[in-house]
């Protein structure tokens, strides 16, 4: 008996369920940023949601897009670090520490690692170069610019994008590990577009201990799920002669 691939096969339902649990994360860190936008728009646009809602919307397709591009990047760069290893040995330590990068988030989130933090300084000098041009943006004034925004603010430094990133490169393959972080994007979606419409409701969520060690845990059991597929029931195995 043998998995049907090497590829964590779960990996897209793992990436979107990290994506919706890092909403408290997300509002710490880009609800400032969409905050700041919706103020640059004009009046007319902040008081009407049926135009507000496009606008925001814009800036977090363009955000998915850059986290697409990043999976991409993800998947050679797996090619390129498995080649001296072999494609198993270096297949198989992409999961393990994909799986401690996952965990770390997951404790980070409980409360319990907040050292995990400093993972993010990993893509600060990136950030450094490419956020002046997001500035030139301001004020936003229409949807392709509120798009490109978003593409630049994709890049701003996050562990939990970067864990996600960690489980992207342990796919096995380039679109699947585009499609990991798509998924991921999709995840961050609601709280995302929720910044602004149900602010006073996350500010109160994300000071629930109990709710944030809940998230915390179920982020450890997805990476022990990523390190050890053989634990999943919704891996699919075929008998090999």
């Amino acid at each position: 008996m043998h998995y049907i691939d090497n590829a964590f096969s779960t990996s897209y339902l793992v990436a979107l369920l990290m994506g919706l649990f890092s909403a408290l994360h997300c509002f710490g860190m880009c609800g400032s940023i969409i905050g700041s936008l919706t103020l640059s728009l004009r009046r007319e646009i902040r008081e009407d949601k049926r135009l507000l809602v496009p606008f925001v919307f814009s800036y977090n397709a363009g955000r998915i897009v850059s986290y697409s591009l990043a999976g991409l990047l993800a998947g050679l760069a797996e090619h390129v670090l498995s080649m001296p290893l072999g494609e198993g040995h270096g297949h198989r330590i992409l999961q393990i520490a994909s799986a401690f990068v996952m965990a770390g988030a997951g404790l980070h989130i409980a409360g319990w690692f907040p050292r995990f933090a400093y993972i993010e300084k990993g893509g600060v000098l990136v950030w450094r170069t490419i956020e002046p041009y997001g500035r030139r943006l301001i004020p936003v004034e229409t949807l392709l610019k509120a798009f490109v925004f978003g593409m630049i603010w994709g890049w701003l430094p996050c562990g939990l994008v970067y864990a996600a990133l960690t489980l992207a490169a342990t796919t096995g393959d380039v679109m699947r590990s585009t499609l990991t972080m798509f998924a991921f994007g999709l995840g961050t979606m609601p709280a995302a577009m929720g910044v602004g419409i149900m602010t006073s409701w996350m500010v109160r969520l994300s000071y629930m201990k109990k709710f944030r060690q809940m998230t915390g845990i179920t982020l450890i059991v997805l990476a022990l799920l990523a390190a050890f597929p053989g634990l999943n029931p919704m891996v699919r195995y075929s008998v090999g002669i």
